[in-house]
């Protein structure tokens, strides 16, 4: 089936869309503005959030509080229905929830950015969804697939709001990178679907195709110990440790994400003389090289300290690399044969 210029070029633009929501929620992240906005989807009960102190109800941190302790309450019962009453319990004796953070405009204007990013790529997703179903619905599995990152978009907007009520507890962070990384790696699918340069396939020996595969895998369980990584750096700040005693604090999550990372670059040097040798494909060459970014930006905040630059550079080339990894699964196919030497 042949698509329009304009359908394949939207597909891109709202994988654009979708990255811009992972590097602006890793900037809330890293400028502690995920509290900005106590409440969602409106911001201080407002659709325009204040920019004054004068602009806040003088009670807004009692009011706050007690609808997110009310959220909270649906959230855990939701959980111990499904069999996750330890963690509901967890949740809803977190002492965080009875906390609430004074009014600040910076922080409060970064969510809400965060949030309008997050309704421009929801909007995208939903354009594609309603242009297939009306141009392309013969294609059942194109349908399929942007229907369910549509429900995962929707499901996104939610559990972001789980997020906020839930103070920020760690392990709603990482369910909600797991779902970014998702709807990522489907439109990425639909991509390759529908672009003439993405459904080429890419021949190369077998060695290559499954390094590329354990690459892969081990980049993606990269993301969440990094996640761990950053949440028990968070606590050790909290706690005055300084990054000096960071080795000594962190534990085995820090040195399998470090040890992991140099794994990966061996495997990738492989494949990259490889590449030169042979083959010289260019989505190689920026695996490469985005790796090698990557790598940098992560030796940079082990030995120079938390830079925020540094840590939205550190996850969006994550992402980028996990990304490229995943289109190359699709693409490549093993050669039957070995390199003719």
């Amino acid at each position: 089936m042949d698509f329009s210029k304009l359908f394949v070029r939207f597909n891109w633009l709202a994988l654009v869309f979708i990255f811009l929501v992972v590097i602006a929620g890793s900037f809330v992240r890293v400028t502690g503005s995920g509290m900005g906005c106590p409440d969602w989807p409106k911001c201080f009960d407002q659709w325009i959030p204040p920019t004054e102190i004068s602009q806040v109800p003088l009670d807004y941190k009692d009011k706050f509080v007690e609808k997110r302790q009310e959220k909270v309450e649906k959230f855990a019962a939701l959980l111990s229905a499904v069999g996750m009453s330890e963690v509901a319990m967890q949740l809803k004796n977190d002492p965080n929830l009875t906390k609430e953070e004074d009014f600040n405009a910076r922080k409060t204007w970064t969510e809400y950015i965060n949030r309008l990013l997050g309704l421009l790529a929801g909007n995208s997703v939903l354009i594609l969804f309603i242009w297939i179903a009306f141009a392309y619905r013969k294609h059942r599995l194109l349908l399929f697939l942007s229907f369910f990152n549509l429900v995962f978009m929707l499901f996104q907007g939610w559990f972001g709001s789980i997020v906020v009520a839930s103070n920020l507890v760690p392990w709603t962070i990482t369910v909600h990178l797991f779902f970014a990384l998702l709807i990522i790696g489907i439109q990425l699918y639909i991509i390759r679907m529908v672009s003439p340069t993405q459904s080429k396939n890419l021949v190369v020996p077998k060695v290559v195709y499954y390094l590329v595969w354990i690459s892969f895998f081990i980049t993606f369980y990269q993301m969440f110990l990094g996640t761990q990584v950053r949440e028990y750096i968070d606590e050790l700040t909290r706690l005055g440790i300084g990054r000096e005693q960071w080795s000594e604090q962190l534990g085995v999550s820090f040195f399998i994400h470090r040890s992991f990372s140099w794994l990966v670059l061996a495997m990738l040097t492989y494949i990259a003389y490889i590449n030169e040798r042979f083959y010289k494909i260019t989505t190689l060459r920026w695996l490469y090289f985005i790796l090698a970014i990557e790598l940098i930006s992560g030796v940079v905040l082990s030995h120079l300290g938390m830079i925020g630059a540094v840590q939205n550079a550190h996850l969006l080339f994550a992402c980028i690399l996990l990304g490229i990894m995943f289109m190359l699964i699709f693409r490549i196919r093993a050669a039957n044969n070995t390199l003719n030497e």
